[in-house]
This record gives structure tokens, sequence and C-alpha cells, in this order.
């Protein structure tokens, strides 16, 4: 007898102590700035207001369309019609296009993750990019930084509901990092959206849940999903405004989890380090935020900043911190140095100039918008474009603006060309600009006929040679503009190069790489003249914008598993490949031919060095 109430005993103190049932909305991907999204949205706050019993509502990111100051105004406008509390995260497409690399969404905002409790239950809401370049999904590292905090204050019993914008499987280049935590924790389900359909998940033995896009779509009204929580079962229905509730198209037991380790789970594989072993880290540093930009480096240091708005500066043999400095928003700008000084942008709206012995500030100049756009010197002129619809020239002692020109159409977020005296550049409003060198007036812009801004000419760095000026948007074309008057020459499209270019050391080719496995070279000449090599590099699926540039009879580029390439232009074959990380390869820094710099999105700055 005593055996089985002591056993009764136990069994009431192993499982989860849940409260009384409530409701909450799940609301996801608003999308506020295309079609009939306000209004979708509007109908929804008034149809949440109408249901008292709703406690909270939960929205689970792609808010907005392209991420604009403007459109992240209009959706706080109407979010804040809501009367009971709302907790909210950003998608891919508040990030990726992003005229301020997601400063904006935490102004308006407050916050970009979230955790609260409620009735028994710690609820846990991630960000997820990617932010301002294309690349897979990603947590970013600052986010799982501090999901180790939360994860750390919370009892190892307590019930926890995650909610993330992406469903947690390998559409996240990182998605094991959150499975991997939430597997030592009472874990209830996740919640995600993306997808735009109500679909059921089980992510390694988590249950997950996708909610529908507030979007009507092709139907005459959009709709959300109110959650009831009861004491050992939690129900998804579908709401639309106006309508009743449907029954419940989902249910999900509520007990505690027990991690399965039987199976074994997908992860990313290293084994091409082992084929090509040669290749070494000489040393590796992980920021607490994602680097999206390239480091410089000078004969002692390497700099770069992070999406928290941090510039560090590393030394270059040992990869130890020298210095910091800190600014008000995320960068995404790629440092340069001259002249003992360190400049670059931030998402606080400014250009910096840092002395480079001590990270101390020379000056600064404020601008209306964030500063995503890589500067580049010719001279004593620093030439760099920003969001407030800008680019400027700047001395470089000073920082006083020489001329501004105030045309561009679209954030700028990458690096400019100096070519022929003109300084060329992309925005994200579908057109490459060509401005005077000396006096900043417009030369010529050019677009590709798309009126889609997603296919602006934005993320690739422009090269020319002879006259000629090759991008690769995102409309999958080579293309061969005039550089005199930003006339087309010609557009190819046989290989689907994607945003990655580079241009030969010699002059005679332009490198593409493909969306699949393939490097592929063109002549550089004014009429079309087909691919005329291909190499099969073996890298998969690919999208990320990660330069091809050669030095030393060797070329590099990065994918976006963190893999590392480097080939031989003239036997057309791979020299050796190295996996970092399994996030986004920015653009890499050539040293020479046997070091390269390197840096991640999830943070990780390198110095690789290969054997001949």
């Amino acid at each position: 007898m005593k055996k089985l109430i002591f056993f009764l005993i136990l069994s009431i103190f192993s499982l989860p102590i849940f409260a009384q049932n409530f409701k909450y909305a799940f609301v996801s991907d608003t999308h506020i700035g295309s079609a009939n999204a306000d209004e979708d949205l509007r109908r929804t706050v008034a149809d949440i207001n109408n249901q008292p019993e709703l406690e909270f509502i939960i929205i689970t990111g792609d808010i907005t369309e392209m991420g604009t100051n403007e459109e992240l105004k209009l959706a706080k406008e109407i979010l804040s019609g809501l009367k009971k509390p709302y907790y909210i995260m950003p998608g891919n497409h508040d990030t990726g296009w992003s005229e301020s690399g997601g400063v904006s969404f935490i102004k308006e905002f407050g916050y970009d993750k979230f955790t609260f409790d409620y009735k028994g239950y710690r609820f846990i809401g991630c960000a997820s990019g990617p932010y301002v370049r294309m690349s897979d999904g990603h947590i970013p590292r600052d986010a799982t930084v501090w999901l180790d905090s939360i994860l750390k204050k919370t009892p190892k019993d307590m019930p926890i509901i995650f909610a993330n914008h992406y469903p947690i499987d390998n559409s996240l280049d990182n998605w094991y990092e959150v499975t991997d935590r939430l597997k030592t924790r009472n874990v209830q389900y996740i919640i995600c959206g993306h997808g735009h359909n109500n679909h059921q998940y089980n992510f390694e033995g988590i249950f997950g849940t996708m909610g529908r896009s507030n979007l009507r779509a092709k139907d005459s009204i959009g709709g959300y999903n109110v959650v009831n929580m009861t004491k050992d079962t939690v129900y998804f229905s579908l709401k639309k405004p106006t309508q009743e509730l449907l029954a419940p198209w989902r249910k999900i037991p509520l007990k505690t989890f027990v991690h399965q380790t039987l199976k074994a789970y997908e992860r990313p594989s290293y084994d091409i380090n082992k084929k090509y072993s040669d290749v070494k880290e000489l040393w590796t540093y992980h920021s607490s935020a994602n680097v999206v930009n390239t480091p410089a480096y000078s004969n002692s240091l390497v700099i770069f900043g992070n999406s928290l708005g941090l510039v560090e500066a590393l030394n270059r043999t040992t990869g130890k911190k020298v210095w910091t400095y800190q600014t008000k928003g995320a960068i995404y700008s790629s440092p340069v140095v001259k002249n003992q000084l360190v400049i670059l942008g931030s998402g606080d709206g400014y250009i910096y100039a840092l002395n480079i012995a001590n990270g101390k500030l020379v000056w600064k100049v404020e601008t209306p918008n964030s500063v995503l756009g890589s500067p580049i010197i010719d001279g004593d002129v620093v030439f760099i474009g920003g969001s407030d619809h800008s680019f400027r020239a700047l001395d470089i002692k000073t920082g006083k603006v020489i001329w501004k020109f105030d045309g561009v159409e679209g954030a700028i977020v990458d690096k400019p060309l100096i070519y022929q005296g003109k300084v060329i550049f992309g925005a994200w409003g579908r057109h490459l600009y060509a401005l005077d060198l000396k006096s900043g007036s417009l030369v010529w812009k050019w677009d590709n006929g798309n009126g889609n801004r997603m296919f602006s000419p934005a993320m690739v760095t422009p090269v020319a040679t002879n006259g000629v000026v090759y991008i690769a948007a995102p409309d999958r074309f080579l293309t061969a503009i005039d550089a005199n008057n930003g006339q087309t020459l010609w557009r190819n499209k046989e290989a689907t190069v994607r945003e990655s270019i580079g241009l030969s050391a010699d002059s005679s080719t332009v490198y593409g790489k493909t969306m699949q496995d393939e490097i592929v070279g063109y002549k550089t000449q004014s009429t079309d003249p087909g691919i005329a090599w291909r190499l099969n590099a073996g890298f998969g699926y690919e999208h990320i914008p990660s330069m091809l540039i050669e030095k030393d009879g060797k070329v590099f580029y990065g994918t976006k598993n963190g893999v590392v390439y480097a080939f031989d232009p003239k036997t057309k074959q791979n020299l050796w490949a190295h996996k970092i990380d399994n996030s986004m390869i920015n653009t890499i820094n050539v040293i020479d031919g046997k070091n390269i710099l390197v840096s991640t999105m999830d943070g990780k700055v390198t110095i690789l060095q290969s054997k001949e």
C-alpha cells in the first residue's frame, strides 16, 4: 500500500502543472504593402477585438512585404488597434529587403524576439532572417545567445511554447540549434508561419503547427487561427473575420516532453574538410551576433561590424579582440581601411570613421535613414550609398560632404564600382546608376524592365572592362551594359547566374556562380559570347550573393551552406573546399593565394590558409 501511495505521488509530481484553460489568436504573414493586406489585417484586428475570450495575440512574421519604414509604420498603426496584448516577430520579408537592416522593426515594435509567461506556460519567440542578403532562413546568432539565456532561467519542468516565422526544419540553415536546445526542456509545441497554409508538422519529435497567411489570397476574406489551450490538449481552429469559428483542424496533446534519442536526425556534414585536410583555420572568432559583411584587414588587425551594431577589431595573427566600437544600429556595411581610418555605415543612420589603432571616433556623418551600403575609396574621397535615396561623396579626412545625389529609388545595400570617371551601383528600386565621379550628377541609369523590386540589381557588385559593365541581378541574367550610356549590350540566361560574379585578373573572363553546382565563364566582349566553359564544382543548389575573387592564379567564393571553394581558372578544376559553419559565406577578402579572410552570417570570422 505504501508503495502504491508513493507511486501515485511520484506520478503526480512528474507531470507538468497546467493551469486553467485559455485561448489566444495566432496570426501570420500579414504582408502589409501587398494588395489588400491592410484591409485584411484591419478586419482581423476588429474580429479579434470582438472575442473577449482571446487573452493575447502572437504574430509569426512577414508583417510587411518589403520591410520598408512606411510599411512597418502602417502595420504598427493597424496592430495598435488591438485591445489585448500582442507579441510579434519579423520574418524574411521584413528583413531580407529591409531598408534599415531590421532596425526599423525594432524601433516600431520595441523588440525582434520575445518571452512571456502565461498561466504556467513560457512562450518564447525568436527572430529569423535572412537579413539584407538572400540566403536560407537563419535564426540570428544573437537570438540563439538570447535563447540560451532564457532557457537557463527556465525551470526544467516548465512547459514551453516556441514561436518562429520559419518551420524549425532545414528551411532554416541552423534549425538544429533550436531543436537541440528545446529537446532538453519541457517543450509542448512550436508554431510558425512562412508557408501561408495551415499545416501539421513534427520537428524531430516536437509537434509543430504552421498557421495560414492572414491574406485573402484567392478568397474574398483573410483569416487566422484561434488556439484553445485546455488541461491536456491544445486545439487549432480556423477563424475568418465576421464568420463562425470552424471546428479544430489540429490538436496536440499537452504532456511532459520526452526526448527520443533512438532516432538519428539530419545534421550538416563537415566531411569535406577531411578531403581537403591541407586547408586550416588559423583562428576562428565567433561574434555575439550575425556578421553580414566582408571584414577588412590591415597589417595587424581584422575589422568588421555585427548585427547588434558592434564594430570589432581582432588581432590578425591570433584572432583575439583588440578593440570595439558600439553604434546604435545593425551593421551590414563592409568596412574599408585607409589612412589609419576604418570607414563604414550603420543602421543607425551614421557613416563612421574610426581610428584603426584604438577604435576611437574620428568623425561621423548623420543621414536621415540607415546606411547599409559599403564604402569605396578613390584618392581622398569616400563614396557610399544609404537608405535615404541618396549617394554621397565625402572627404576622407573630415567626413565633409563633397556632393550628394538624392535621386535613388530604394535602399543601397552593396559596394559600388569606380570605373572610367563614374561611380556605379545598384539599389532595391529596380535601377543601376552611374554618377559622375567629380560632380555626382547622373550620367545614366539602367533597369532590366521588370517592375518587381525583388529583381533589382541591388546585391551584386558590378565589374567592368573595355567599356562594358557586367552585372547579374536576381532575374538570373548575366547582363552587359555600355559604360558610356547605360544601354544594354546583351543579356544571357543560359546558366541562371544569380548575383554572384567576378572578373578574372587579366579582365578576359567574367566568372558566374550558377544556382546549381556550376561555375561558368564568359568572354568579356560587347556581343553575347555565350558560355565559354563550365566547371561542375558540386556545391548543390545555391542562391547567395558571394562574389568570385581571383588572386595569385586562384578563384575564391563562398556558398549558402558555409563552404568556401577555390578553383584553378586555367585547368577549370576545384583546388579545395572548406566548411566553416552551415550559414551564408559573405564575399571573401583574399589576402593572397594562400590566405583568405572569411566571415559567415552566423558571426564566424576566420582566416583560412591553404598549402600550395
